[in-house]
């Protein structure tokens, strides 16, 4: 991956009609689609629908990434101007560059009669119904254009912690210059000064990217992994692409549990770390992106065993236990995870959906933190909260807390079992 310095640099090579293209994408609409309508597409996908949905993705990805690249060169208390957020933009105008250049299936040779006329909307894409017939042209166009769009999203793999390097570049910036937006701030856990919550503009900014991130990369991986299953005739059962028709909650949740009671141990140095109880409807099955739940569940789970630990110790011979409720309703499947970590002061609720507010002293990384989305909890940078948010409502679900200081702390997460909200794009 070339460096900020480089990449930068790199930037006046983009000609001057690529940046006037990008321009006039950003005025176009991005097109939403649901988690119902992906799976109805990709019930019995053939090699002709997977042309389908590649012609959507060809329409629909440089809309998306446009969008961003002008929202990057126009952000507020001068972000645009600092290197790690230039770089991500010149990433976001390669990809744009990467899918122009692209051909069509008309470019490519592929007959007429197996391309999609019209591209109005998700429907036109998602409900195609395509034959099972077709030349080895489709085949070798489709997977050409799953090639060029796994660059894309390998490209794209550091964005989150680029940005939020982007974000402490901004704040070194304010120091240098005794900026009037350091002032006002809290006391840290020990008296030292905590870092200071960002702006509502950058928060509200930092929200709407990493909307979008999602969906661009959801789109990217259900896409990829339907025309890879199509194209070697191998498919998992009850999954369309990587969202899985029959997710079991009990089975994501106790690998979450299992996942976050190591990392706790492993970082306090526990022979044992509080236990997690999983109780109510552990047998729910339901359409969901498993990995997506596993991240909030994760992030969640290793919050209270974190706040648990901390109040009592790490030599308290035996913790409360942590408990992790499912409930069923119509609408919505709600889960519930219940600490006595101490809670939170009220004053302090709001902060706790905030970008980059934190105590800790040296924010850290995890090793492998660029190679994908579920690598980069970002400890000690403060995005697992606002990220785990993100992803809950990105399918018409929310993520909300409940604290009594002195105490501990619910967090109730709620996930739609509907599968028919479309994105929330920005």
């Amino acid at each position: 991956m070339a460096s900020p310095a480089a990449t930068a640099a790199a930037a006046s090579r983009f000609p001057q009609a690529l940046l006037d293209k990008v321009k006039a994408f950003a005025t176009y609409p991005q097109t939403a689609v649901s988690l119902k309508q992906m799976v109805q597409f990709g019930r019995n996908p053939s090699q002709t629908t997977i042309l389908h949905g590649t012609q959507f993705m060809h329409q629909e990805l440089p809309v998306r990434l446009a969008h961003r690249v002008v929202e990057l060169e126009n952000l507020p208390y001068d972000l645009s101007k600092m290197p790690s957020i230039n770089t991500v933009k010149n990433w976001y105008t390669q990809s744009f560059q990467d899918l122009m250049e692209f051909p069509t299936p008309q470019q490519f040779g592929i007959p007429d009669r197996y391309v999609r006329r019209s591209l109005d909307g998700p429907n036109a894409t998602y409900f195609s119904s395509g034959g099972t017939d077709s030349p080895d042209d489709v085949k070798a166009y489709n997977l050409q254009f799953t090639k060029c769009i796994e660059n894309i999203k390998k490209r794209h793999d550091p964005t989150t912690t680029t940005v939020a390097q982007g974000i402490m570049e901004l704040k070194d910036h304010w120091r240098r210059t005794n900026s009037p937006l350091l002032s006002g701030g809290r006391s840290g856990p020990n008296g030292g000064p905590a870092q200071l919550p960002l702006p509502t503009a950058i928060q509200a900014f930092l929200d709407r990217f990493y909307m979008s991130r999602i969906g661009i990369r959801m789109l990217i991986g259900q896409h990829t992994t339907m025309t890879n299953a199509v194209c070697s005739n191998s498919s998992q059962e009850d999954y369309v692409g990587i969202i899985c028709t029959r997710t079991n909650v009990g089975d994501i949740a106790n690998d979450a549990i299992r996942n976050a009671r190591f990392i706790c141990q492993d970082y306090y140095g526990l022979y044992d770390c509080p236990q997690v109880k999983l109780m109510g409807r552990t047998d729910i099955d339901f359409m969901y992106v498993p990995s997506h739940l596993h991240h909030m569940l994760f992030e969640l789970l290793k919050n209270s065993l974190r706040a648990v630990v901390e109040r009592y110790g790490i030599d308290c011979d035996e913790y409360p236990e942590i408990r992790l409720i499912v409930a069923e309703g119509k609408e919505d499947i709600t889960i519930k995870i219940s600490d006595e970590g101490g809670g939170i002061p009220r004053s302090g609720m709001p902060l706790i959906w905030t970008y980059m507010y934190t105590t800790a002293d040296q924010p850290l990384l995890e090793e492998g933190f660029n190679q994908g989305d579920f690598r980069a909890p970002l400890a000690g940078f403060g995005y697992g909260l606002p990220l785990s948010r993100l992803y809950a409502r990105y399918f018409g679900g929310d993520l909300r807390l409940i604290s009594m200081e002195g105490y501990g702390t619910d967090a109730y997460l709620h996930l739609s079992r509907l599968s028919d909200s479309t994105e929330p794009l920005p």
